[in-house]
């Protein structure tokens, strides 16, 4: 009897779940009706602006999620285009408005310019990304051997815009796309068998080569810190799984994990599948240089005017606008296609305010300086029908410790015709000095212990972030008497300057150092140190400012795709580059050189042990190392006189 019963209730509720599935518009309680529409229309008649949001077909039937904002009353409009991850109705509705320039302040790519001159502005999403349809790859490659379809970020791009000359009868038919980071990645792609309607290119902070310099790696070492953007970016459509931690400190977080491998695994991290691409490719194989953009593009015709933005202090994407820069730089016969701007900022601080990042200070607001002196020309030569010509110099730069920009016709040539830049080396020398005369042959020693890494920025490490208090964005100014002051960084420096030493382009490092271990990093920073009093700004009182700093993972001495173990104890010579500088050493100020080997937990720790792959390192290859730099040792300045 009670099996009866039970049976005849399971089946009453089932028969019930039926017909709400069957009818699950149908109010619960009729009698008492929801307070929200089936529908609800918004009304936006009082705006400045017209919003359509449409799904726009790509060539494989794919629709992406596309935000589209007109001006009112606009008629023979340029537009500009963005293409983005990071939720295009979040970026176009940051702080919503009937008013359009307040509606997109915030987050989006120069919007005072781009809103005060008229333009029709777009956003989309990506394929794979918050409202779009597909499939998402990380920065996904062009169609070849890395991606067998026939689609990519260039062939959607190329879909986007003719649909958007074709369906938007306010245009004039005038694109131009524009991004940072990742957005600035995009730009990058629509100059590879661009559409017709593609007029010019904005590229700020873009990602290009992830190993070589920019998100990934550098020179080999592996920027851990990214953790939590793989993690959020790729595991969800939405980025709705959130990075968690149970430590305040993120030098603590890192540390207890031991190496990168084993804090992806503990996070779950293999179901990723850039993660496993990631971990799997440690060297410059083909897998990276395949997919370097710079490389792409100095293999296809240059038929679209660009400007490429680059910050002097980007903590995240420091490589790829000048990399991109070199590429395709010859190929301007004209000399009038491929403009660069060098600012004294963070990743993306050309759309923010620009007068300063942190205690250092330029003077005026020189983002707002791009933006209204060479930014916006330029986007009305190729944008606005009859616009006159930009009269723009083939570089724009800032020259930091001057605090002045500068029109300059190319680079690192950073000076005026009629005079040089050439290499002037800075040389390691005994007693911790720094200076431009050859050393003796002798030697400076330090122990690197990977149970006790040098932080890269004072502690607690914050995580990676731009809300909430967080100061990421200012870690490559921060003042470095911190790691200036530990046993295991040497520190060289000059006497003070008595006349201003200008530098205009790449330091390049040539390291003759020794390692007890048999793999070893080397971190390399060229520092600005203020005197010890500074009457206008007391704070800055003996502040040492990183003008410019990098990584080298030894076991790519001999070759990026070819790790191989360093004999241990034995001298050996590794060069390379540190990012561009265009800065000045004023009187007063000294010069200071640091050596170290570990830089965490932004970098991976070395193990200090050659291991095939250190993703996969073992806690008993973390081993002690003894450090040995020669006074041969030396750094390449690009002096201007």
């Amino acid at each position: 009897m009670h099996a009866l019963r039970l049976a005849a209730t399971l089946c009453s509720a089932l028969l019930a779940a039926t017909a709400f599935a069957q009818d699950a518009n149908t109010p619960q309680y009729p009698d008492y009706p929801s307070e929200t529409p089936a529908e609800f229309h918004p009304v936006s008649d009082s705006f400045d602006f017209v919003e359509r949001d449409v799904m726009i077909p790509m060539r494989d039937g794919v629709k992406l999620n596309t935000v589209i904002l007109i001006p009112k009353g606009a008629t023979h409009a340029g537009i500009v285009l963005t293409r983005t991850p990071y939720d295009a109705r979040q970026l176009s509705h940051n702080n919503p408005s009937g008013h359009l320039q307040v509606s997109l302040q915030g987050y989006d790519n120069a919007s005072d310019v781009i809103v005060e001159d008229g333009y029709i502005r777009v956003i989309q999403d990506i394929r794979g990304k918050y409202g779009s349809e597909g499939d998402y790859v990380m920065n996904r490659p062009v169609h070849g051997p890395l991606n067998p379809t026939p689609v990519d970020d260039a062939t959607d791009t190329w879909d986007t815009i003719d649909w958007l000359v074709k369906n938007i009868p306010e245009s004039n038919g005038k694109v131009a796309t524009i991004g940072i980071s990742y957005d600035g990645f995009e730009p990058l792609m629509s100059l590879i068998n661009p559409h017709p309607a593609l007029k010019a290119s904005v590229p700020m902070n873009p990602m290009v080569d992830g190993w070589m310099g920019d998100d990934w790696f550098h020179n080999g070492a592996f920027r851990q810190q990214n953790l939590p953007y793989i993690y959020e970016q790729a595991a969800s459509r939405d980025n709705s799984f959130k990075w968690w931690s149970n430590y305040h400190d993120d030098y603590d977080l890192y540390l207890h994990y031991g190496s990168a491998g084993a804090m992806g695994k503990a996070y779950g991290m293999e179901q990723i599948g850039f993660w496993n691409k990631l971990v799997a490719h440690p060297a410059y194989d083909d897998f990276w240089s395949r997919q370097a953009v710079d490389k792409l593009l100095a293999d296809q015709p240059l038929k679209v005017p660009v400007m490429l933005v680059h910050s002097l202090w980007d903590q995240e994407d420091i490589y790829g606008a000048q990399a991109v820069y070199r590429a395709i730089k010859p190929k301007d016969k004209s000399g009038d296609m491929v403009k660069l701007v060098l600012g004294p900022w963070y990743h993306g601080q050309a759309i923010d305010e620009g007068s300063k990042i942190a205690a250092i200070q330029f003077g005026s607001d020189t983002a707002k300086y791009w933006r209204e002196h060479v930014l916006r020309p330029f986007l009305a030569q190729y944008l606005q029908d009859g616009a006159p010509k930009a009269d723009l110099a083939p570089v724009t730069a800032f020259q930091t410790g001057t605090n002045e920009w500068q029109r300059l016709p190319q680079w690192p040539l950073a000076c005026e015709s009629g005079c040089t830049a050439k290499s002037k080396p800075l040389y390691l020398q005994a007693s911790n000095k720094l200076g431009f005369t050859a050393a003796d042959k002798g030697y400076d020693e330090y122990v690197s212990d990977p149970a006790h890494p040098v932080p890269f920025r004072a502690r607690p490490s914050q995580p990676v972030g731009y809300d909430n208090g967080l100061t990421w964005q200012e870690w490559l100014v921060d003042d470095q008497r911190e790691a200036s002051g530990r046993t295991d960084v040497i520190t060289y420096v000059s006497d003070a300057l008595t006349a201003p030493l200008k530098i205009a382009g790449v330091p390049q490092v040539h390291l003759d150092a020794a390692t007890s271990g048999s793999d070893s990093d080397w971190v390399v920073k060229l520092i600005d140190v203020y005197p010890d009093q500074v009457a206008e700004q007391p704070e800055m009182g003996g502040y040492q400012l990183a003008v410019a700093m990098d990584i080298f993972r030894g076991r790519y001495r001999e070759g990026l795709d070819k790790p191989k173990a360093l004999t241990p104890n034995q001298p050996l010579a590794y060069s390379f580059d540190l990012p561009s500088a265009n800065h000045v050493f004023l009187p007063g100020h000294r010069i200071m050189v640091q050596v170290q080997s570990s830089w965490f937990p932004l970098y991976d720790r070395n193990p200090q042990t050659f291991v095939p792959n250190i993703f996969f390192a073992q806690p008993g290859d973390y081993v002690k190392a003894t450090q040995r730099v020669y006074h041969d040792s030396y750094i390449s300045l690009p002096v201007v006189n």
